[in-house]
C-alpha cells in the first residue's frame, strides 16, 4: 500500500519543497493564524538554519578498489598507466588510456583507494620487459613471449597467469621476488605511499593508502581491499599483506590478525572491504563453518565484524546484491549477475552456492548467525566500486572502458570472452559499467571518510550519482518529510543509514522511516524507491520483502502486490533516452505494516532508475556494429543503502 508519498525538491541534498506525487495537495489556510502556535513553530536554537550543522551534507564520491599498471594482472592485459595516471584521471583530468584514446570522467571523484594486488607487486614490469631475471623461469620466458607477440598471445597469456595463480601453481622461486621481504617490493611500497601523499588534498581530493589482499581456494574468490585511515608515517612500519605463504595466508583469521598487528604497531586505523562474492562459489559468507570446515566461532564472527564494517556489493564483475534463484518474488533481482562459476571459472555455480555469495542471503544469514553465536558478523554497510584494472575509474555507461585493457572501447570488445573454460564462459559484453561509493562525511579528508565507513553511513550505486537519504526511528510523520531541513530532522529523531533502531519506546507499534532520493543531475529519472527487509522468524528462519513506498507518476500497485513498469524511452539506434517518464525526486515516510517487535529486522532502500541505454548499447550507435544476441539493450541503474538493524529489546 502506498503511504504519504511525495515528490519532493532536494536543496543541497538536505533540505527540500515537497509536493504531494499521486494525490492532491492539501489547502493551505493563509489567514489567521494565532500567536502560540507561531512562537512554537520555529525550534531552532538560533535564527540561523545552518549555524551549529554537525552532520554531512552531501555525499562525497569515489572508487574504493582501483588497480594500476602495478597490479600483475592489470600490467599484463597491457595496463602501462601508473598510479599517478590514476590520481589524475580521478580528479577529472584528461588522460590517454593504454589503448591511445583520450578520456576524462564526467565529474572528478572526491577520493580514491588504489588497491594494487599485494602478491606479485612488480611482476608485469619485468614480464613485459622480457627482463633477465624473469627468463630464468619457465612460466616467466612464456608470459613474457606473449606478451611481446601482442594481441590474443598477450590476453591468453594474461588469463593463465590468472589461473596458474588462482590455482596456487606459480613457480615459487619466481613469485618470491615480488613479494614482502624483498628490496624492490619495499621500494615499490614506498613509491606506492609517496603517490598517494602527494595527491592527498584534504578539503578537496583524499587518496587513501591500500592494497588489495587476493585470497583464492581453487580459483574460488575471497578477495579484501585493505583501506587505510593513516598516512606516510604509519604506512611505512608495514608492508601488505599477501596471500601467499611463507608470509601470508589465504585465511581471512589471518587477514585480521596483520590488521590488528598494524593498528598494534603503528597507532592507525585499517579496515578491509570483501567483494565479489559472486564469484567465490558460496564461500564468501559460510553459515556453519568456513572453506576448509572450521567451524564458526565467536572469535571469527567478532573479527569479521570489527574488520569488515562495508561490503562492496556492485563492480565490473557483476551485481551482487541478490539473485532470482534467492529472491523469486523480486522482480528487479535478475540485474547483471555473474552466476558462471568462480573467478578463474575452474568450477562450474551450482544453486546451492548461491546463498553464500549474495549480499541480501549475507545480511540473513547475519541475523541466524547473531542468534546462534552472539554477534553478527554480516551486519556491514553497503557501497560500490569498480575493480577496474585500467587504472580509470570510469562509471559511466558511455564512457566506459573496460576491465583491462583490453576490454576498452573498440568495435571488437563485444563479441571477445572474457573468460572460457570448459566449464563456462563469461563473454566481455557481460562486463558492468563499474560502481561507485557514496560516503556521508561531513568533511573530504581521510580521517572523515574513513569513519564514515565504520559506522556504515554510506551506499554504493551502479554508476549514476543518485543522492539518496535513509533515517529510521519510532514517531517521523508527513511534517518531517515536508521540513526544509530533513536530515536535521533525521538525526534528532532517528538514526541514518548503517545504524541500529533506538530502543523501541513505550507506546511505540513499528519503526517508521523517512528516505528520499534525487537524481543524478546530468543522469536519469527515478522509477521508484523500494524497501527491502529481511527477518528472522519465529521459528528461527530467515525471511525477505520488497515494498514499494514511493513511484513516479499515477500508477497503482495491482491485486497482486505489484506496481506496472515505469516505461522505456529507450532509442536503441540512436543511443539514447528521453526524460519524460520517472521523477527528478521522490521521497516518503513508511511504517513497516508487518513488524513484529519480537523478530531481528533490517532494511535497506534500493532507488531505480526509469530505464537508460546499457554501455554495450553506446558501443553499437557509435562503431556501428551489432548488438550480441542476449545482450540487454537497456538497464535500470539503482542505489544500494546500507542497512538500518533492529534487534528486539531484552526483557
Amino acid at each position: 500500500m502506498k503511504k504519504n508519498t511525495k515528490l519532493i525538491s532536494l536543496l543541497g541534498a538536505v533540505s527540500l519543497v515537497s509536493m504531494m506525487a499521486a494525490m492532491p495537495l492539501t489547502a493551505q489556510d493563509a489567514g489567521s493564524t494565532s500567536e502560540e502556535s507561531l512562537a512554537k513553530a520555529y525550534t531552532n536554537k538560533t535564527y540561523s538554519p545552518y549555524a551549529g550543522r554537525n552532520f554531512p551534507e552531501k555525499p562525497l564520491w569515489g572508487d574504493s578498489h582501483l588497480h594500476t599498471m602495478l597490479s600483475m594482472d592489470a600490467g599484463m592485459f597491457g595496463n602501462r598507466l601508473s598510479p599517478r595516471e590514476a590520481y589524475k584521471f580521478a580528479l577529472g583530468e584528461e588522460v590517454i588510456s593504454s589503448t591511445g584514446q583520450p578520456v576524462r570522467l564526467s565529474r572528478p571523484l572526491d577520493w580514491l583507494v588504489i588497491a594494487d594486488h599485494s602478491d606479485g607487486m612488480g611482476m608485469a614490469t619485468d614480464v613485459i620487459s622480457g627482463a633477465p631475471v624473469i627468463q630464468q623461469f619457465e612460466q616467466g620466458r612464456r608470459w613474457s613471449a606473449a606478451v611481446a607477440e601482442g594481441g590474443e598471445a598477450a590476453v591468453a597469456a594474461t588469463l593463465d597467469l590468472i589461473t596458474t595463480f588462482s590455482q596456487g601453481k606459480m613457480e615459487p622461486e619466481m613469485l618470491a621476488m615480488y613479494m614482502p621481504g624483498t628490496k624492490n617490493y619495499k621500494n615499490l611500497w614506498e613509491q606506492v605511499i609517496a603517490d598517494a601523499e602527494e595527491f592527498n588534498d584534504p578539503g578537496h581530493f583524499t587518496a587513501f593508502i591500500g592494497f588489495e589482499w587476493t585470497s583464492l581456494i581453487r580459483g574460488n574468490n575471497m578477495h579484501r581491499v585493505v583501506m587505510m585511515r593513516d598516512g606516510a608515517v604509519r604506512a611505512r612500519q608495514v608492508v601488505p599483506y599477501t596471500m601467499t605463504a611463507p608470509q601470508g595466508s589465504p585465511n581471512p583469521r589471518d587477514l585480521w590478525k596483520y590488521l590488528a598487528n598494524y593498528e598494534a604497531k603503528t597507532g592507525g586505523e585499517v579496515l578491509a572491504i570483501a567483494h565479489n562474492g559472486n564469484l567465490s562459489n558460496g564461500i564468501m559468507f559460510p553459515l556453519e563453518a568456513q572453506y576448509d570446515g572450521t567451524k564458526l566461532d565467536k572469535n571469527y564472527v567478532k573479527l569479521r565484524a570489527k574488520w569488515e564494517p562495508v561490503y562492496e556489493a556492485t563492480q565490473i564483475k557483476g551485481d551482487g546484491e541478490s539473485h532470482p534463484l534467492l529472491s523469486p518474488d523480486d522482480e528487479f533481482a535478475d540485474f547483471e549477475n555473474w552466476d558462471v562459476g568462480n573467478l578463474d571459472v575452474s568450477e562450474a555455480k551450482t544453486d546451492n552456492m548461491l546463498a553464500g555469495e549474495y549480499t541480501r542471503s549475507a545480511l540473513k544469514r547475519g541475523l541466524k548467525i547473531e542468534a546462534k553465536l552472539g554477534t553478527n558478523p554480516y551486519k556491514f554497510g553497503i557501497i560500490g566500486a569498480t575493480d577496474s584494472h585500467t587504472s580509470l575509474a570510469s562509471i559511466e555507461e558511455e564512457n566506459f572502458y573496460g576491465k583491462h585493457p583490453g576490454t576498452e572501447p573498440s568495435a571488437e570488445r563485444m563479441t571477445r570472452f572474457f573468460m572460457k573454460t570448459d566449464k563456462g564462459q563469461i563473454m566481455d559484453w557481460q562486463l558492468v559499467a563499474g560502481g561507485i561509493a557514496a560516503v556521508w562525511a561531513q568533511e573530504n579528508t581521510r580521517a572523515s571518510i574513513f569513519d564514515a565507513m565504520l559506522r556504515k553511513e554510506v551506499y554504493g550505486t551502479t554508476g549514476p550519482r543518485i543522492q539518496v537519504r535513509f533515517f529510521g526511528g519510532w514517531d517521523f510523520n508527513t511534517a518531517d518529510i515536508n521540513n526544509r531541513v530533513p536530515a536535521k530532522t533525521g538525526y534528532k529523531k532517528g538514526v541514518p543509514m548503517g545504524a541500529d533502531l533506538r530502543s523501541m519506546p513505550d507506546g511505540a507499534s513499528a519503526p517508521s522511516f523517512m528516505l528520499y532520493a534525487m537524481r543524478d543531475p546530468i543522469g536519469a529519472n527515478l522509477d521508484r524507491l523500494q524497501v527491502v527487509k529481511g527477518w528472522l522468524d519465529k521459528k528461527g528462519n530467515t525471511q525477505e520483502r520488497v515494498y514499494d513506498v514511493a513511484w513516479s507518476g499515477k500508477r497503482v500497485i495491482d491485486a497482486k502486490g505489484k506496481l506496472p513498469a515505469v516505461g522505456n524511452t529507450v532509442d536503441v539506434a540512436n543511443a539514447n533516452w528521453l526524460n519524460t517518464i520517472g521523477a527528478s525526486e521522490l521521497a516518503t515516510v513508511w511504517t513497516d505494516p508487518d513488524f513484529d517487535p519480537k523478530q531481528k529486522a533490517f532494511y535497506y532502500v534500493r532507488v531505480l532508475e526509469i530505464p537508460t541505454p546499457r554501455w554495450t548499447t553506446y558501443d553499437a550507435m557509435r562503431y556501428g556494429v551489432e548488438i550480441p544476441k542476449g545482450t540487454p539493450t537497456s538497464i535500470q541503474e539503482r542505489a544500494y543503502t546500507s542497512p538500518i538493524w533492529y534487534t528486539p529489546t531484552k526483557s
